[in-house]
């Protein structure tokens, strides 16, 4: 679902061929998960194919590597540039875009003296779907913000993720929602955390949570629309007399939620706060993304 014998990727300042590309089963990120990526958008728009918010995309990804002392020597324009050029070369205009950091063979755990960087896109709906999804609390905590940079955006990172949301998917809900390690509301395995009641939006601050670049543009967004945020310190019982919430994340977009462990949330999703959101952010990336993203 994701290439055929016509795909191509970015690979190390090349586009080559998905089926004739390779890579090393010796590398440090095969054996540990020791490496760093990133999830993008293009959509459509009115001023043609656009790639959302690409250079905070691509400053992420440098950051993330810096973090975790991978060596890094390319340029964000540079990336930008070659996105698109893949885009074009693919005939993708509405695409999810997957740049990959992976290091050269290693086995011991040092950092790594080569590194390679590969760029794929393919056309993918909205990753958690269009339904409001039912949500349990895991089992699973989100790792300890000494134990891992959790602002970098690793590979290996994500096996917490996978644990929890297949929890969840065996106890039958959607997905899951992930406390940190103090028992604080954290995340979603792939997604940011906002909730609603009386009018304002709450979301868990920064720190123990990835700082997710479509969590930064819904809080743009509740600004130009006057909706109160409050960041902080949230312990799950607050969700018992929430109105309404949601997640937001590049794959997943802004998605309601129906549900925490079967307690519905009273507010309808179309009056909701997370609709408005929804919206206006559909709106945004479709129609006024061009613009923004040159602007920004």
């Amino acid at each position: 679902m994701y290439y055929n014998n016509n795909t191509l990727i970015y690979l190390d300042r090349k586009f080559v061929n998905a089926n004739k590309a390779s890579t090393d089963l010796y590398s440090q990120t095969l054996h540990y998960g020791y490496g760093v990526f990133e999830g993008i958008r293009a959509y459509a728009t009115e001023n043609g194919t656009c790639v959302f918010k690409a250079k905070e995309h691509y400053d992420r990804l440098k950051n993330s590597a810096e973090l975790v002392n991978i060596p890094f020597d390319y340029s964000t324009q540079e990336l930008v540039d070659a996105t698109y050029k893949l885009l074009e070369k693919n005939n993708l205009t509405n695409a999810y875009v997957r740049p990959l950091v992976f290091c050269d063979p290693n086995m011991s755990l040092t950092r790594p003296n080569k590194v390679s960087i590969m760029i794929c896109a393919w056309e993918w709906g909205a990753y958690l779907g269009n339904k409001q999804l039912r949500l349990t609390v895991s089992s699973y905590c989100r790792p300890h913000p000494r134990s891992i940079k959790i602002e970098a955006k690793v590979c290996g990172h994500y096996v917490n993720s996978i644990l929890a949301t297949n929890e969840a998917k065996d106890k039958g809900f959607d997905e899951a929602l992930l406390l940190d390690s103090d028992g604080y509301l954290a995340e979603g395995p792939g997604a940011n955390l906002f909730f609603e009641k009386d009018g304002v939006l709450y979301t868990p601050q920064l720190g123990n949570i990835l700082p997710g670049i479509t969590r930064a543009t819904v809080l743009e967004l509740a600004e130009e629309l006057g909706v109160e945020v409050k960041q902080g310190l949230f312990t799950p019982d607050v969700l018992d007399s929430a109105d309404s919430a949601f997640y937001c994340g590049t794959a997943a977009e802004i998605i309601g939620i129906e549900s925490i462990d079967n307690r519905k949330f009273p507010k309808n999703w179309n009056d909701s706060l997370g609709r408005k959101l929804q919206e206006t952010y559909s709106q945004l990336v479709r129609i006024s993304a061009k613009i923004l993203s040159t602007t920004t």
